[in-house]
């Protein structure tokens, strides 16, 4: 009990610091940004994608908010419009193919391109003590695919710089490969997934087929899967792997190509998704999104984060 007392102190402390660092501005020579830096952020019409969205145009970023919901995204949108921000909205449905084309003309059309992706649309039907594989299928689907379907749409339109494009991945300490309550009980999985070298694409697709199979089936229980939230916590593991290997496939572009790609916690956060029951608030949830998103000379890349500090994966 001392010992989780501590650590949530600690904790504690690391966001008291964080809502201080908030209110310092950025200097002149760090702002590599301007009104004409474009960033997307996905599903951006709520919860941590609308207070991602509200902090990058309070810096002076024109936001792109996708949403499922058109006229919901739209709704979203005019309230930051109402308070001065370059804040507009598009649909979008990360899984629909013709969707994420037709956003993709409609962004290069009027905007050129973007400089900053957030992937933050997700679902989650789990809450409480809750461990229901139900909805496995949807929660793959759209945490890892959809993040993986936008990676890959985007890549081709990202702005070349001098600071480099920036994709930050919405993920979960509960998708670590070692964690405390979402462990990987596959030592020879797990093994795979923490060296660099053996991780492919296929590898994470296969992993993620086997586990929705053994959902139909009816014997992922028995199949060494994390023990909470194991739809949510294996899409994330996903989304972390995946991060990792993108980051490496994009390591050798050029100056003024470069395109860093990191992921990061925001914490239990007290938003729909977590039936407002989290302990983070919305502001610190968004908080190293946006921090990462616009660190001054960036060379950070394939990393996982919370609280602004790197954290293993």
């Amino acid at each position: 009990m001392e010992k989780s007392e501590r650590a949530k102190e600690r904790k504690e402390k690391r966001l008291q610091e964080i809502s201080l660092l908030r209110t310092i501005p950025y200097s002149d020579h760090q702002r590599w940004w301007s009104a004409e830096t474009v960033a997307v952020v996905t599903g951006g019409n709520r919860g941590i994608g609308f207070e991602i969205s509200k902090q990058l145009a309070a810096q002076g970023v024109t936001v792109v908010l996708t949403s499922r919901d058109h006229s919901v995204g739209l709704e979203a949108a005019k309230v930051f419009q109402e308070g001065g921000f370059n804040v507009f909205c598009h649909q979008l449905d990360v899984l629909d193919t013709a969707s994420i084309t037709e956003f993709c003309d409609w962004l290069k059309q009027n905007y050129g391109g973007l400089d900053i992706l957030i992937n933050n649309a997700a679902v989650n039907f789990n809450q409480g003590f809750d461990n229901t594989v139900e909805y496995a299928s949807q929660v793959i689907t759209t945490n890892y695919y959809g993040t993986k379907n936008m990676i890959q749409a985007m890549i081709p339109l990202m702005k070349p710089s001098v600071a480099g494009a920036r994709i930050v991945n919405v993920s979960s300490r509960l998708g670590r490969i070692n964690g405390k309550r979402s462990k990987i009980e596959d030592v020879c999985l797990r093994e795979k997934f923490s060296n660099l070298d053996t991780i492919t694409e296929e590898l994470i697709d296969q992993t993620v087929s086997s586990f929705l199979q053994q959902v139909q089936d009816g014997t992922w229980e028995s199949g060494g899967w994390p023990k909470t939230f194991t739809d949510y916590s294996v899409s994330k593991l996903a989304v972390n792997t995946y991060t990792r290997l993108m980051a490496k496939m994009l390591s050798d572009r050029p100056e003024g190509q470069k395109i860093y790609i990191n992921c990061y916690c925001p914490g239990w956060v007290k938003t729909a998704m977590t039936g407002y029951a989290g302990n983070i608030s919305v502001e610190a949830g968004a908080d190293t999104a946006v921090w990462l998103a616009l660190l001054p000379d960036l060379a950070v890349t394939g990393k996982f984060f919370a609280e602004r500090r790197e954290i293993s994966f």
